[in-house]
């Protein structure tokens, strides 16, 4: 084929003309999502993380240690919105994620989806495990998940119309996209690869690849110079996480590939990776294909979590609608369609998102293997906090003066931040909790929760254990210890850089 052939079928394949877009149904599908997690918001409590968002927050910044600042202007903006609440932290989350049930819903448009298929894809990708939890918390996932799948549908839509314009709002949202978690430049890589392995290399002649890059790159420089002036230690806790023993395996990411994308729903996830590769009139967009295939072996090499690549991944459950409306013609095949759809949507939901009891998840083997963690990472922070207290009130007045609460790690100092109204402020050594701030040198007492008691006596002339952390439900805090420890050997600024550490708990 000439090369005028093959430009002609990457800018305007088969088929041309794209149905309606079905607005009313997808706008209710987004709509609903989106109430359904604002329903939900208020169960449990804060995600361990969240209480370090939620302070971080009030000491804005370019970038922290651990993420770029976009999710700490969000709880920023949200707190000052909507209160200080964990409902009010979480209403972007949920914004997001419904807005993301209607780009799924586009995505089966753009591959000649009618409103079956439309509505299909949005039902689909919304009740998949990782649209469910992405859209339940305040964290960096919530807005990557949205990028991912944006990127994806922008990129569909400029491989059908060829409208080289559209490189500038790729670029734009891939920026956005890095403002909050640098995962996306592996999707950007991905579809790179796809495009180069593929006659839609021919898109990347266009002078408008290299403006949209230059606006990504514009949009993300402030959070990559900061990390570059700090020495990288993002790096650092991604290389811990990725050298977790549960998480590099290819035996649980495999498997994480069909819970996050939706066990039920694997047909239709996987049918439209299989039509992506094998279609000819979907040939134009096998680079989407291509691209999950190459980041699945990039993250599998590097040891990555299950859910990294979740947005290309829901994005494939959309693609998969437009096959899965075709086969399903005959009543049967809708009925199973259907219940598979409802029921992977309600298993997923009751999975992650808080709707049983607590108690409910650890007495149930499945869902304790499947949600327990995420659903007791919700729970404690007010038990911590007032546990603390009660130690605090247990010292004399002259002492209350001059202590101060230290938290090994953020999620602590975070809890008592938050639930510890009459203690003093609350200070952590882990990641950028640690330049919030630092204790006046008057401050010559510290609570100590859940420290290395060995590294606290070198540090202070004396201390003691003043009780051990006890929670109702499973805990990562549970029968830690709160120290009582006096004088300082040295002043804090110099005890501070001992105290600073790097990494997850």
């Amino acid at each position: 084929m000439s090369t005028t052939d093959e430009k002609t079928e990457v800018a305007t394949p088969s088929p041309v003309a794209v149905p309606a877009v079905r607005r009313p149904a997808l706008a209710a599908a987004g709509g609903a999502m989106t109430l359904l997690l604002l329903v939900l918001a208020p169960r449990h409590g804060y995600y361990l993380d969240e209480l370090y968002f939620r302070v971080a927050g009030r000491h804005l910044d370019w970038g922290y240690e651990d993420q770029p600042p976009l999710v700490a202007v969000l709880a920023a903006a949200q707190t000052a919105l909507f209160g200080d609440t964990v409902t009010a932290l979480r209403v972007v989350p949920a914004l997001l994620a419904g807005i993301g049930v209607v780009v799924a819903g586009l995505i089966a448009r753009e591959m000649g989806g009618g409103g079956a298929a439309q509505l299909l894809a949005a039902a689909a990708a919304g009740g998949a495990m990782s649209s469910l939890a992405a859209g339940h918390t305040l964290h960096p996932t919530a807005v990557d998940h949205l990028v991912w799948l944006t990127v994806c549908w922008l990129l569909i839509r400029l491989v059908r119309t060829g409208d080289s314009r559209l490189w500038l709002a790729i670029g734009a949202v891939t920026g956005i996209g890095m403002q909050a978690k640098n995962l996306v430049v592996l999707l950007v890589l991905g579809l790179l690869g796809g495009l180069l392995l593929t006659r839609g290399r021919e898109l990347l002649r266009d002078r408008f690849v290299v403006f949209g890059a230059v606006v990504g790159l514009a949009i993300a420089a402030p959070a990559l110079l900061w990390q570059a002036t700090h020495g990288w230690p993002q790096f650092t806790v991604a290389g811990e996480l990725s050298g977790a023993p549960d998480v590099n395996t290819a035996i649980s990411f495999l498997i994480g590939q069909f819970l996050f994308g939706g066990l039920l729903l694997a047909p239709v996830w996987i049918g439209g990776l299989v039509a992506l590769l094998r279609r000819p009139d979907w040939r134009p967009y096998r680079a989407i294909g291509l691209a999950y295939l190459l980041i699945v072996v990039a993250l599998l090499a590097l040891g990555g979590f299950p859910r990294y690549n979740e947005g290309i991944l829901v994005a494939l459950v959309a693609i998969g609608a437009v096959p899965a409306v075709r086969w399903a013609r005959s009543r049967l095949r809708q009925t199973v369609l259907v219940v598979a759809v409802v029921a992977n949507a309600a298993v997923n939901a009751l999975v992650v998102l808080p709707i049983l009891p607590v108690q409910s998840y650890l007495d149930n083997p499945v869902l304790a293997g499947l949600g327990g963690e995420v659903q007791t990472g919700q729970t404690g922070a007010k038990e911590l906090a007032d546990q603390v207290a009660a130690v605090y009130r247990d010292l004399s007045e002259a002492d209350q003066r001059k202590a101060v609460v230290y938290g090994h790690d953020y999620s602590q100092a975070g809890a008592v931040d938050r639930y510890g109204a009459g203690l003093p402020r609350a200070y952590s050594g882990n990641n950028s909790y640690a330049g919030f701030g630092v204790p006046e040198d008057d401050k010559t007492l510290v609570i100590a929760v859940g420290v290395d008691r060995a590294a606290f006596e070198r540090l202070f002339s004396s201390c003691e254990v003043r009780g051990k952390l006890t929670f109702a439900l499973p805990n990562i805090n549970q029968d830690k210890e709160v120290l009582v420890c006096g004088g300082p050997r040295q002043p804090w600024s110099s005890i501070w850089p001992k105290l600073h550490w790097t990494g997850t708990f």
